[in-house]
């Protein structure tokens, strides 16, 4: 991808792989599940093109970028480290106070806690797909998904160490994030064992319109280098998470904020979702938070369907606090 540089850095005992792009205020981007910097390849040409420094990693597990082994080393402590050591490498304090952050998906999970723990890092925040996961001390958020969408429900698979990675391995790793990637179903996944997405395995995988075959063969090859636990040791980490955000009990992320979201996103259309982020709950939370932003006609990978307008908003919001 024309004029995008990429380098791997030394961050918190990991090597991380990053993308970047053009100069000015930083605006760090994070991807989410299955996904790669790659994600961000219309935000990083087109933002930059508007004055901005922009800035995909890898994030830990992905790519080029470590993939320690051990699950208790994907914390949202542990990804959140990683993004302050890249700070202070890419804008250390004391020559860029504060940056820009945007993301997706769990890219959007990992902002928010950045926020939280480290809000003096950050001028303002741009997150898609997925709100702030409220720390309830009543429930564990695994169990949670477990009784109301069964145990078909893809984070629910997701828990046992290498149960997904063979299932996965049997059809090809590379296709089954291809699938990932491809569902647009305004309806929770399931995975059930023996028949992953519903479909014969020679039927080729339909891409969606915003997916070129040089994107998906890309994706596929990546995946098949590195595996795909790593990634899936972020959702093992869930009911850890809970366990560790404890001590932020009824603490607000005390950041500017944007929130978009598709209509059709699978997120959007979890029972209670809609309610938590438009009846008050998500602004609770998130005190600075401008009014929440539902695109109609649109799925989970809102960033790349409807990029030049997603590119639209992320600038008008930036502007504010340049």
């Amino acid at each position: 991808m024309e004029g995008i540089q990429h380098r791997t850095v030394s961050v918190n005992g990991i090597s991380m792989h990053i993308a970047e792009k053009g100069e000015g205020p930083l605006i760090l981007f994070l991807h989410g599940f299955p996904d790669l910097w790659c994600t961000w390849h219309h935000q990083i040409n087109g933002l930059s093109a508007l004055g901005y420094r922009a800035l995909a990693p890898d994030l830990r597990g992905y790519g080029g970028t470590d993939a320690p082994d051990s699950v208790t080393e994907y914390t949202c402590f542990h990804v959140v480290g990683d993004l302050i050591a890249l700070l202070d490498l890419v804008a250390p304090p004391e020559k860029e106070e504060k940056v820009f952050v945007v993301g997706h998906d769990w890219g959007a999970n990992i902002a928010w806690y950045l926020c939280l723990f480290r809000r003096d890092r950050v001028k303002a925040l741009f997150n898609m797909s997925v709100p702030f996961l409220r720390y309830n001390p009543k429930f564990k958020p695994v169990d949670a998904w477990k009784a109301v969408f069964g145990n078909d429900y893809y984070i629910v698979r997701f828990q046992e160490p290498g149960v997904m990675e063979a299932e996965f391995a049997e059809i090809g790793v590379g296709r089954a994030v291809l699938e990932i990637l491809s569902y647009r179903v305004p309806d929770p996944l399931l995975l059930p064992k023996g028949n992953l997405f519903g479909h014969p395995l020679n039927d080729p995988v339909k891409l969606p319109p915003w997916m070129s075959q040089q994107d998906a063969d890309y994706y596929a090859t990546q995946f098949e280098k590195t595996g795909i636990t790593g990634a899936l040791n972020y959702y093992r980490n869930f009911n850890r998470n809970w366990e560790l955000l404890a001590p932020w009990f009824k603490s607000q992320i005390e950041v500017p904020a944007k929130f978009v979201v598709g209509d059709l996103d699978l997120v959007y259309t979890v029972p209670a979702t809609k309610d938590y982020i438009h009846n008050g709950g998500l602004k609770r939370e998130v005190p600075l938070l401008e009014e929440p932003l539902v695109i109609k006609g649109v799925y989970h990978w809102i960033h790349q369907e409807i990029p030049d307008q997603i590119n639209q908003l992320i600038f008008d919001f930036f502007s504010k606090f340049r």
